[in-house]
């Protein structure tokens, strides 16, 4: 796996795509925008870029505050332009093998999904199961408060399996961040690896409440006509989630009346 991130392909294709954001113009704690690898030619920036994986350690990260619609203001960390081009040579390697592996109803910091897509998905529920609850579930501080060692495991699990990309993760985890010190737990927000890692977090809690309400596996198919048998055998509330990042909307159906 690591030998398809430090491919002469990757680093380019990675290239293209952070000089195609916005983005690239913001300078980290370094100064360093895009425009300073224009100067370099292709085959000494591409060797550059793998020696510094060799023996990577993250430049410190810039931390900005970008102000709420609620008046307050919201942390964002900006890696050094040399750190977001690595995270986006992993990004482009990691997110096809974790795409395959996430549950349908996620549909945040995913390929070819929007908020559009996950309010599309509530009124197909919602129409099609006759749910007449909705809850709605915010994760307080999840992106601040990721365990390190659990997610490197869950990336293991999900096909992550080479030894040097998970330890290059864990170094980007504890990149250090200017006024803050080495954080010990959290995604950085701002990262561009983040989002996609902050799925897989989600993703066996996708599943698992999947598996207790959504589709249950049994021993033997049935052959009757009754829906969802065993959620009437164990009197089982019947309940569809959809999830953007953190936020998750719970659809349920229920007998009682709201006052």
């Amino acid at each position: 796996m690591y030998k398809h991130i430090i491919s002469k392909e990757n680093i380019l294709l990675a290239y293209r795509n952070i000089k195609a954001n916005t983005g690239s113009k913001t300078e980290g704690t370094d100064g360093i925008t895009i425009d300073h690898y224009k100067m370099e030619k292709v085959d000494s920036f591409v060797d550059n870029i793998r020696k510094t994986l060799e023996h990577y350690k993250p430049n410190t990260v810039r931390r900005v505050e970008i102000p709420k619609s609620n008046g307050k203001k919201r942390p964002l960390g900006i890696p050094t332009m040399r750190d977001r081009l690595i995270q986006q040579m992993f990004k482009q390697v990691l997110e096809p093998i974790c795409e395959a592996k996430f549950y349908k109803h996620s549909y945040g910091f995913r390929p070819n999904r929007s908020t559009h897509h996950a309010m599309a998905s509530c009124q197909y529920l919602i129409n099609r199961g006759r749910f007449n609850h909705i809850v709605d579930i915010d994760i307080q501080g999840f992106f601040d408060n990721v365990n390190h060692s659990k997610l490197l495991k869950q990336l293991h699990n999900i096909g992550i399996t080479d030894k040097r990309v998970l330890t290059i993760i864990s170094k980007m985890l504890k990149a250090p961040i200017k006024g803050k010190g080495i954080p010990t737990k959290g995604t950085p927000k701002g990262g561009i690896l983040s989002p996609l890692l902050s799925n897989v977090v989600l993703n066996d809690l996708d599943w698992w409440i999947s598996s207790q309400w959504e589709n249950i596996k049994t021993r033997k198919p049935y052959t009757t006509k009754t829906k969802n048998p065993l959620l009437i055998k164990e009197k089982l509330k019947k309940m569809h989630i959809v999830r953007y990042a953190d936020d998750f909307k719970s659809a349920r159906r229920s007998s009682q009346k709201l006052a």
